[in-house]
């Protein structure tokens, strides 16, 4: 099966490819076409994921599918942005037609749960990787940063932290546990839902945003450099299910904390907000707040500052971003 073929059977044809709203060309030309509403800029985000990287060797191509496109949509959420499209460039080592089913019924399941349609990309041969660019809109000026964070402002989560980081070990078969806990972690970790409501619901309230894919602690890190304050996160007051409680045990903690994977939207907040937010997105908990210095600052149940665990997942050295 040749390249042109693939991507006509897989891809063209593939449900998140049809027309959609806000996609003027699709599939099929040198370029797809977006349509943006006057007053709205356009967000973009490119994700990389690399087999025995970012997801086991020989997994579930569906789960793999749904992943990949989650992964990325969650940058839009971070941003506030409405979703419009993507693109998908895949390199594989071999066409495997089992395989590329699975993959793209996986893609357009979540496709249809982020609202956003496939618009093009590219197929080449080599060892397994996904490079996924999501596109979205957002009104002129409204965008969700890293920077704005004040003095003052409430540090919130969008949900509970630390389900994924907890499901790894189950992933990658370093432990066999059965029953509804495990399975509660494994569906976060290979189905993440982006946070896109919450996301355009923060428009004009949060000061900064982003979604925590590294780490609570190294992704707090990013709002305190680039709002230029210091994010005070009180440990007793994450968010933890009762699955990663009873999966964790002991180590429930430091998976919220330093696990990453989460998807979940961190954000700094004006307090007057906080009613409205919660009342509109109850999931939402606050965990901390922004002061005046630097950096963040783990605090126990007493108000000390404590050594957290490490700091988060980075590709390259110990202190890069």
């Amino acid at each position: 099966m040749g390249e042109f073929e693939l991507i006509r059977r897989f891809f063209a044809a593939a449900p998140c490819a049809q027309a959609a709203e806000g996609v003027a060309l699709g599939i099929g030309d040198d370029c797809a076409l977006l349509q943006v509403a006057a007053g709205e800029q356009l967000a973009v985000s490119t994700d990389t994921l690399v087999d025995g990287v970012h997801f086991p060797k020989n997994c579930d191509p569906f789960l793999l599918g749904q992943r990949a496109l989650a992964v990325a949509a969650s940058d839009l959420a971070a941003m506030g942005a409405t979703p419009l499209a993507f693109t998908l460039a895949i390199t594989l080592p071999q066409a495997d037609e089992a395989w590329l089913g699975a993959f793209a019924e996986g893609l357009s399941t979540m496709a249809a749960r982020c609202a956003l349609s496939l618009v093009g990309g590219d197929t080449t041969r080599g060892p397994l990787s996904l490079t996924v660019t999501v596109f979205g809109a957002v009104p002129r000026g409204q965008a969700l940063t890293r920077a704005g964070a004040q003095t003052g402002d409430l540090l919130c989560v969008g949900g509970v932290l630390g389900d994924a980081a907890g499901a790894l070990p189950l992933v990658l078969g370093q432990r066999q546990v059965a029953g509804a806990a495990a399975q509660a972690l494994l569906q976060h970790y290979w189905a993440p839902l982006p946070q896109l409501a919450l996301g355009q619901l923060l428009r004009g309230k949060a000061t900064a945003a982003l979604d925590i894919s590294d780490g609570l602690l190294a992704d707090c890190g990013h709002i305190a450099r680039a709002s230029g304050m210091a994010l005070h996160i009180e440990r007793d007051r994450l968010p933890l299910s009762s699955a990663l409680r009873e999966i964790a045990g002991a180590s429930a903690h430091d998976c919220a904390l330093a696990g990453g994977d989460d998807y979940v939207l961190a954000f700094t907040l004006p307090a007057a907000h906080l009613p409205a937010v919660q009342a509109a997105w109850p999931q939402t908990m606050v965990i901390g707040r922004v002061l005046a210095g630097q950096g963040v600052h783990l605090l126990d149940a007493a108000g000390h500052v404590i050594d957290p665990p490490r700091a988060g997942y980075q590709h390259f050295g110990s202190s890069g971003d």
